[in-house]
């Protein structure tokens, strides 16, 4: 698993597609996949359900004291 940060990815040629680019930096196909699901999913709103999981684990820490009976 190439563990390269995407900010140092060399300047992108127009010609060059970003999935091209990204193999260029030693990224497997399944690698490259999923960085553009993930960067996909996080541009369209995929980070606002950390709130919600944020406040699951504040009441499953509320239950494990025993301040909350379900």
């Amino acid at each position: 698993m190439n563990t390269q940060p995407l900010e140092r990815l060399p300047e992108v040629n127009s010609v060059v597609t970003e999935t091209e680019a990204l193999e260029q930096c030693g990224f497997a196909q399944d690698e490259v996949i999923s960085l553009l699901w993930l960067r996909q999913w996080y541009q369209h709103g995929g980070s606002d359900r950390v709130e919600i999981v944020r406040r699951l684990e504040f009441l499953k820490l509320l239950v494990v004291h025993g301040k909350v009976d379900l």
